[in-house]
């Protein structure tokens, strides 16, 4: 969308109802939120027109219900896949693309809570105080906080902590209930995001987002070596960057590939170094989902639902 057009549609948007049910001031208002930088944020009613900076968090605003007008998409100019009809029904706008910032924008939306990630390549916190002269800044680290937390808080800001709830007791029922009905392949289970020579391969950490989820669908998890992180770097509380040769010290019986699809799959089955792996010995390396890299609630269903269809008990 153009900047002519974007100052159009939200001057409009200012006299119409938000598609989500509003919460109201009163008791628990005004609130004060933490930040992710250890500051404090105090709002002191609902927002009612949310922005978002940040690609990574608008799918949890949306799955809360939340307000949320406009936001920042990805590199490509889009929204995630897991949540881009969603966003679409809700008449949610598109701003700049991530790595971009465009304030003019920020202030014809005209909204009364922006957020923003701590870091990431959709983070725009070197704007934050340009940003805070347009209105109240909630700063959340989505790196550190696994989806079910960013909903509390963002619930929390927002004053949709009931709804916020209701989604994770849901989502924990389902979860459960799924678990139930799985005949899971016996042994360990890994989870790569395979790019093959040259690049780096990184593997799920047991105790990262995508290794709880499978482990609460009764998977158990083969952790990489914290000493397999290559390029300097130090290891993220849910990936190792793996160097491709690492990938042949792999032991799992089970190989999820994040991001992929059955393609993928079968093409990590036919790379010759990766031969005598135990997954690829069994034929058992399956594509994780198209959209698996970023968890949030929309994409852990996702998740969720392709396990059950390829597990579930006869």
């Amino acid at each position: 969308m153009n900047r002519r057009s974007f100052l159009m549609r939200s001057s409009c948007a200012l006299a119409a109802p938000c598609l989500a049910r509003p919460a109201t001031a009163g008791n628990g208002w005004p609130r004060t939120l933490p930040q992710a930088d250890g500051g404090r944020l105090t709002l002191d009613a609902p927002p009612a027109r949310v922005l978002s900076t940040s690609v990574t968090l608008s799918g949890t605003l949306l799955a809360i219900g939340a307000p949320l007008l406009a936001s920042a998409t990805t590199v490509r100019g889009a929204f995630f896949a897991q949540w881009q009809q969603i966003a679409a029904q809700r008449g949610v706008e598109k701003l700049w693309r991530a790595g971009s910032v465009d304030l003019e924008a920020v202030w014809a939306a005209a909204p009364d809570l922006i957020v923003v990630s701590a870091g990431g390549a959709d983070s725009v916190r070197a704007q934050r105080d340009a940003l805070a002269e347009i209105a109240p800044v909630l700063m959340l680290d989505y790196g550190a906080l696994d989806w079910e937390e960013l909903a509390r808080q963002l619930g929390r800001a927002t004053g949709r902590e009931t709804e916020a709830e209701a989604l994770l007791t849901g989502f924990a029922r389902d979860l459960a209930a799924t678990r139930d009905r799985l005949a899971l392949p016996a042994g360990r289970a890994n989870i790569v995001s395979y790019n093959g020579p040259g690049a780096p391969n990184p593997i799920a950490t047991a105790t990262g987002v995508h290794g709880r989820l499978l482990a609460a669908l009764g998977f158990t998890l083969e952790s990489p070596s914290p000493d397999w992180q290559g390029g300097g770097t130090p290891p993220s509380a849910d990936f190792i960057r793996a160097a491709y040769d690492h990938l042949t010290e792999l032991t799992a019986e089970t190989t999820f590939l994040l991001a992929g699809t059955d393609a993928d799959a079968a093409r990590f089955r036919a790379d010759p170094i990766l031969a005598n792996l135990p997954s690829v010995q069994r034929g058992q390396v399956y594509g994780l989902g198209q959209n698996s890299f970023r968890i949030d609630y929309y994409s852990a269903r996702e998740i969720v639902a392709g396990i059950a269809h390829r597990f579930a008990r006869a």
